[in-house]
């Protein structure tokens, strides 16, 4: 069976949005500290937040570094997002669509259990499409924080099929003849 992973052009752009992700978390990170006027040194962190609180905060301090904490927790989830992203193969089977990814992420998702494929965005500049599920199938990933990382990247009754897939319209054509 064929199995259909991202092109060049959709590792190029996946790797791109990579590095712009991580140069917002490194500015979140130093503009948080900043802000706050505290040191990340382990030895230094709990004394200079409590100067920093006795000081008082105002609106001016809090308000930002709420905003960059914001990016601080939230930037790794989309680094996971991108790099499950790069790493997805997309391979029909005679029993189901089988997925595998990032750090033996390996799912079968039964032809019965996908009830449909539909655009997600219309208005986009180039297309993605998802594959409504039936049913969660990320109960397969054995280790719990892989399966959390994997349902917060795509949900836990959808999978996205990417725009950058290597011959993606074969691919949503196979999967539309099984539905069928």
């Amino acid at each position: 069976m064929k199995s259909y992973r991202l092109s060049p052009a959709g590792q190029r752009l996946t790797l791109i949005l990579l590095v712009t992700a991580l140069l917002i978390w490194a500015f979140a990170l130093w503009s948080f500290a900043s802000t706050l006027r505290i040191s990340y040194n382990p030895l230094q962190f709990w004394p200079s937040l409590q100067a920093s609180l006795e000081v008082g905060l105002g609106v001016g301090q809090v308000v930002p570094a709420l905003l960059m904490l914001c990016l601080i927790v939230a930037t790794p989830l989309l680094l996971w997002s991108l790099l499950e992203e790069w790493a997805a193969c997309y391979t029909p089977t005679d029993d189901g669509l089988r997925f595998r990814s990032l750090l033996g992420i390996n799912l079968l998702y039964p032809w019965s259990s996908i009830s449909a494929v539909r655009r997600a965005d219309d208005d986009a500049d180039e297309p993605l499409d998802e594959l409504i599920l039936n049913t969660d199938q990320s109960g397969q990933i054995a280790q719990p924080w892989l399966r959390f990382l994997h349902r917060q990247a795509f949900g836990g009754k959808r999978l996205p099929i990417y725009a950058g897939i290597e011959d993606r319209d074969e691919l949503l054509d196979t999967v539309r003849q099984r539905l069928r």
